[in-house]
């Protein structure tokens, strides 16, 4: 199957299918004569992974070991293990990181009462305080 295809039947565009090629996650695909593209099944499968993986908010490295692991079905699946808990920690992490900006944002929205006038705002004088701080 031509890219457009591989692109409608992966629900992905053109432009990702080729940044995956670039990146080596897809393995290059055979070429007509006339210089196309022409994508297996596999591929197709092969792109559904990644896809699936991205939409767990996987990095391309962890992508790439865990398709260097898949490839070797019969070897111990221990990294693919340690690269999900690594995963799990990163994603903890941020987490902790997105509890501590809303804690920011909401003690910056307290310091200003309804209908005030900018140059009354205690929004943006908080903001501007932060800025001062670091000047």
């Amino acid at each position: 199957m031509k890219i457009g295809v591989l692109a409608q039947k992966s629900g992905l565009s053109i432009q990702t299918i080729r940044f995956y090629e670039r990146k080596r996650l897809l393995p290059s695909p055979e070429r007509t004569q006339g210089n196309y593209r022409v994508y297996t099944d596999d591929a197709l499968q092969h792109l559904l992974f990644i896809k699936q993986c991205r939409a767990l908010d996987m990095t391309i490295d962890e992508i790439v070991e865990l398709l260097a692991t898949r490839a070797n079905p019969e070897s111990s699946c221990e990294s693919v293990n340690a690269t999900i808990q690594k995963h799990i920690d990163d994603v903890a992490h941020r987490m902790a990181e997105l509890k501590a900006l809303q804690k920011s944002l909401v003690t910056i929205r307290s310091a200003c009462a309804h209908n005030k006038k900018v140059k009354e705002c205690g929004v943006l004088q908080e903001l501007d305080s932060f800025v001062a701080a670091k000047s």
